[in-house]
């Protein structure tokens, strides 16, 4: 799928970005050749490989922070371009859809359906070296926000080179072949990938609430990535995934891929949050007891 082009890096950079403009326009041109005919699935994959492995190439010549909304809010130059590289090939190839994107693209389409982009996933992790980090999307119908349907979703870690697809009504797959068949695990006897912003550990209904749920589970990881962690319930690897206040594009292409394999997936207002849960049937529903009665 990959369709990156590959120069020397001579010309001067803009910004803070190791990629000058003209560089990843003739990138974003050089994709759009190869993949004005696909399908939206393998067009899908393709967007969310090439994302990934343009914010990778970027990390490697070295990048700039700068913070947003808190120290472990934070955005690169990496994000930026690979947001682009998106949005620019989608005004091409699906010029009728919508696009909501994390770094702020917002464009109506006349379609009814919107490609809801995290263009890199778990930003902090991946400023600071680590792996646990992806490009994700999903396509829905409706408002992208609460959308009337989930089309797919598609995500990729490029670590692992693994890219995982799927949808409700689309079996998940990883590297085209389907994820293993999802167990009803119980909440007692799997793990719970989540995460909670520390300030949030001195609001008591908070903190008490994110407490009864992790502790009805046989262990707790804190990774990082939304995306990234329901893959690995997608895929098995862990039976469930909750976090609260969660964004479009960090809620819906995992939730996608959850659904596809045969997960459950649910929003749960609790302790004045809205909290998104995802993973087996039986551990969703002793979250959903956990947050209620909490």
């Amino acid at each position: 799928m990959e369709c990156m082009a590959k120069a020397k890096n001579t010309s001067t950079s803009t910004g803070n970005s190791p990629v000058p403009e003209e560089m990843l326009n003739a990138i974003i041109k050089t994709f759009i050749v190869a993949h004005v005919d696909d399908t939206d699935n393998h067009l899908a994959q393709a967007l969310v490989y090439n994302a990934a492995r343009l914010a990778w190439r970027m990390r490697a010549s070295g990048l700039e922070t700068e913070t947003k909304t808190s120290i472990s809010d934070v955005v690169t130059a990496a994000d930026r371009a690979a947001e682009k590289f998106i949005t620019d090939a989608l005004a091409t190839i699906r010029p009728e859809d919508g696009v909501l994107g994390e770094e702020g693209t917002r464009r109506e389409g006349t379609s009814g359906r919107t490609w809801v982009i995290d263009p890199v996933d778990g930003t902090y992790n991946f400023t600071t070296g680590s792996d646990y980090w992806c490009s994700a999307l999903a396509l829905v119908e409706g408002d992208p926000n609460n959308p009337e349907k989930i089309i797919f979703g598609a995500v990729h870690r490029p670590a692992m080179g693994y890219t995982w697809f799927g949808g409700p009504e689309i079996p998940t797959t990883r590297d085209a072949q389907p994820v293993p068949e999802f167990k009803n695990t119980p909440a007692e006897r799997t793990v719970v990938a989540t995460y909670l912003h520390p300030p949030l550990f001195s609001v008591p209904e908070v903190r008490d609430a994110w407490i009864a749920v992790t502790g009805n589970f046989a262990t707790v990881r804190m990774l990082g990535s939304a995306s990234v962690d329901m893959a690995g319930v997608a895929s098995g690897e862990l039976g469930c995934w909750i976090q609260d206040s969660v964004a479009a594009w960090d809620w819906l292409p995992g939730r996608a891929l959850v659904e596809g394999a045969g997960g459950v997936a649910e929003q749960i207002e609790a302790a004045g949050k809205t909290w998104s849960v995802a993973g087996t049937e039986s551990a969703v529903a002793s979250v959903k007891a956990a947050l209620i009665g909490s």
